[in-house]
């Protein structure tokens, strides 16, 4: 029998000078050294969790699932493993795969509460609201200072002003040495119930607090955002749109929904994806990594070029390639795909653009008060901030709207709502989609629903959401005197 005495080991020293690469954000370097270890150390599960880590921070959702899977494999009960598989599956669209990792690790760890957490924003993409509660109690039986899952809890309970969790709320916000991210959940916590509770004054206190915190922790100026609209106009001056010549036919067509967050952007690829020819692929970020990836190595001063835009077009197809759906046509709903419209023009010349327009005041408050799990959300915690990032958004759409005439299609929300069937049909149209009655019955849909409007779209058309700041005009008039012009 073959003596593996000799057979080298990985120490602790290696595997945190890989870990700190990952912690730092040098993920490339993290992913080199990992690969040289593969060679000495094939079979060790540790290095591929951080490996699919890696991926997943890039935003490599398959080759991140893969990762975690092989360690999986090497290693059934790893149970961190399982979690991170679940993670990124989610991310993915792959529901009920995700829900059976997420199952896995809770076997191995009974008391696992990011597990449960996390099964519970599942069951209530899903619309199965009594099992999202008892996993986000479970998760915070666990651990009672998870803020996190106290926030998640906020957004789908109903409550009375004798409920104990708000006690055990503002219990923990009184902690002298609670940080400011769960500060922030806290809050946010604290006014979805007192909006529940139709408390207007303790909520928009709780708000308030909750925002601002949150605006500091993001360090977030409107430069960011100003230097950003003068980058891509500059970059699409030309009004003429060419055939390119170097793109290649391909398999499945996008229908791109995109508009301002809050704008109805769910509520609108829910009835097209209730249509049985089209598979809904949700919020999709592929698309900004493939036109970074193409910006960021061209030089400054450089035009775009066919070829810029073909490898957009292939290495985003590529990625839509893995996902193995079986329709010809997919919706990617990105809201802050706008600020890309000349991008998706040039790459994809057959692709659809849906745009949601809705009232401004309404789409401004309703992003207000919501806390965005994305980073990227940082003008959205100041109403002055939100005033100038919505003249960013209608600038950006002018000038789209002026390049590129009668090639996007604008939707009212309230239009939507107040003639669901004449403008549901005239979207079809737009879209080149036969008349569908599923399109009519879109809140049966039974697909998962990453947004923030999850519970919304499982409803029947409703209206008056857009009135919904009316109660709050009194504490908003810095919001609706800069929107006066919109």
């Amino acid at each position: 029998m073959a003596n593996d005495s000799n057979k080298p080991i990985l120490t602790e020293a290696q595997i945190n000078a890989v870990a700190e690469l990952y912690t730092s954000g040098k993920l490339d370097e993290a992913i080199a050294e990992i690969k040289s270890l593969n060679k000495d150390y094939p079979n060790v599960p540790l290095l591929f969790n951080i490996l699919g880590a890696c991926y997943q921070a890039k935003g490599l959702l398959i080759d991140s699932a893969q990762m975690f899977e092989t360690a999986t494999k090497i290693k059934p009960d790893y149970a961190e493993a399982h979690f991170n598989l679940g993670v990124v599956l989610k991310a993915s669209g792959k529901t009920e795969e995700a829900i059976e990792c997420y199952k896995k690790a809770i076997y191995l760890v009974p008391n696992y509460p990011a597990a449960h957490n996390n099964l519970g924003n599942i069951y209530k993409d899903l619309n199965q609201l009594d099992d999202a509660v008892k996993s986000y109690e479970t998760a915070i039986a666990i651990k009672p200072d998870y803020a996190e899952a106290h926030h998640n809890l906020s957004l789908i309970k109903a409550y009375t002003y004798d409920d104990t969790h708000i006690q055990k709320l503002e219990s923990l916000l009184s902690d002298e040495d609670i940080d400011t991210k769960n500060k922030v959940y806290l809050n946010f916590s604290l006014a979805n119930i007192y909006e529940d509770l139709g408390d207007v004054e303790k909520q928009i206190k709780f708000l308030n607090e909750a925002c601002a915190l949150k605006k500091e922790a993001s360090h977030y100026t409107f430069d960011i955002s100003s230097k950003l609209l003068t980058s891509i106009t500059s970059l699409f001056q030309d009004s003429a749109l060419d055939k390119n010549s170097l793109l290649e036919p391909i398999s499945s067509r996008p229908i791109f929904v995109l508009g301002m967050p809050r704008s109805g952007t769910s509520l609108v690829e829910q009835i097209i994806s209730s249509h049985e020819q089209v598979n809904g692929l949700g919020e999709l970020k592929i698309l900004s990594q493939c036109i970074s990836l193409v910006v960021n190595n061209k030089s400054p001063d450089a035009p775009l070029s066919d070829v810029m835009f073909d490898s957009i077009r292939k290495n985003y197809m590529n990625y839509i390639s893995k996902s193995n759906i079986s329709e010809k046509i997919y919706t990617d709903r990105m809201p802050a795909n706008f600020r890309y419209i000349g991008y998706i023009l040039y790459a994809f010349p057959e692709a659809k653009i849906v745009h949601l327009k809705r009232d401004a005041r309404a789409t401004c408050w309703s992003i207000y008060k919501r806390l965005f799990s994305d980073n990227g959300y940082g003008w959205s915690y100041d109403l002055d901030d939100l005033v100038k990032y919505f003249s960013f958004y209608s600038d950006l759409m002018s000038f789209w709207h002026e390049r590129f005439p009668d090639q996007i299609y604008d939707i009212c929300y309230e239009d939507l709502t107040t003639n669901q069937e004449e403008e549901t049909r005239k979207l079809l149209e737009y879209c080149d989609l036969d008349w569908d009655e599923n399109c009519l019955n879109f809140h049966s849909n039974k697909r998962s629903v990453k947004t923030a409007s999850a519970l919304k779209v499982r409803k029947k058309m409703y209206q008056g959401s857009s009135e919904a700041w009316k109660k709050y005009e009194a504490h908003l008039q810095p919001l609706i005197k800069g929107l006066k012009s919109f």
